[in-house]
């Protein structure tokens, strides 16, 4: 059955894409360290094979991230792995770079191709300007506040895609920051400095505030102190037209993403089934909270903040 709102997920590994699977995901969201960048695991391509199989036993889409910074370096090897997603059979592609988009449409014109350009995302006009070049949605920058959510979804020509829970990305930058930080401190850098490290920055203004910080392959990353969580006013997106909605598992446990998916699910199919006596029920998130760090707040992010520009 083919449902009106999509409830979408990212995944770590195989092991995690199944749990979310069953929790009531429809699709999941994976990638490559190499094309994507963020992720929460790096899946080659036999796993991303493995995950769409995973995928169509739940009857649900495989999309893979492919929002890297694509250097000179990079774009020899753009073909060959959408050959690999072509033969892999995945669903989508969220890509930044026209040169992914023109490798996409050239060789696997059947994957659907989203349009993902971070913070600059924020007009109706520019989304269907990459909607015309042959994206079929906007991942909508997260920076925008629910009115202008609200207000432009009804002007697109292709899907809205929109972030309803966890941390968000708030610095990138291409360099080793932390590794280069901790030589000038005279400190050994020993071990990984990536997702596991639990590395964390506190500004001497907000010492209650942990940011998480890390580095990989694609340089160092900065997150938000603070998890999204609309599920209270999910109901005012669903109105509103927006298509997929997506829930960032990244920095979290195989369990806390678990909870929120069936969370978010029992809020998504109640409303369908229902869309006139909907009621947002608290309950739902009990297990979220349970589990959800103390140090991080549950927040609404940017959506009932007024944007200066």
């Amino acid at each position: 059955m083919t449902r009106p709102y999509e409830l979408l997920v990212t995944a770590s590994d195989l092991q995690e894409a199944e749990v979310l699977l069953t929790a009531g995901a429809d699709a999941i969201l994976i990638g490559n360290d190499r094309f994507g960048m963020r992720l929460p695991g790096s899946f080659t391509l036999d796993e991303t094979k493995e995950a769409v199989k995973l995928a169509k036993n739940h009857h649900a889409k495989v999309y893979v991230s492919m929002n890297n910074i694509m250097t000179n370096e990079l774009l020899p090897e753009i073909p060959d792995y959408v050959r690999g997603l072509k033969e892999a059979r995945v669903d989508g592609v969220e890509f930044n770079d026209p040169s992914v988009l023109r490798a996409v449409r050239e060789i696997a014109p059947e994957i659907k191709l989203h349009w993902n350009a971070e913070m600059t995302s924020t007009n109706y006009s520019t989304s269907n300007y990459w909607g015309r070049k042959g994206a079929s949605r906007v991942v909508l920058a997260r920076e925008l506040n629910m009115d202008e959510i609200t207000e432009m979804v009804p002007m697109l020509e292709v899907e809205a895609q929109v972030q309803i829970h966890g941390m968000t990305n708030i610095y990138h930058s291409k360099r080793q920051l932390v590794a280069s930080y901790m030589q000038q401190q005279g400190r050994p850098v020993e071990g990984d400095l990536g997702l596991q490290r639990g590395l964390f920055l506190i500004e001497a203004e907000r010492r209650d505030e942990k940011f998480p910080i890390y580095e990989d392959v694609n340089g160092t990353h900065i997150m938000s102190s603070e998890d999204i969580c609309i599920m209270e006013d999910l109901h005012l997106l669903m109105n509103a037209g927006v298509h997929s909605f997506k829930i960032e598992g990244i920095l979290k446990s195989t369990a806390y993403n678990e909870a929120v998916v069936k969370a978010y699910r029992k809020a998504i199919d109640a409303y369908t089934v229902d869309p006139l006596n909907y009621e947002f029920d608290e309950s739902w998130l009990a297990e979220v909270r349970e589990m959800q760090d103390p140090e991080r707040e549950l927040s609404f992010g940017f959506f009932y903040k007024e944007q200066v520009y």
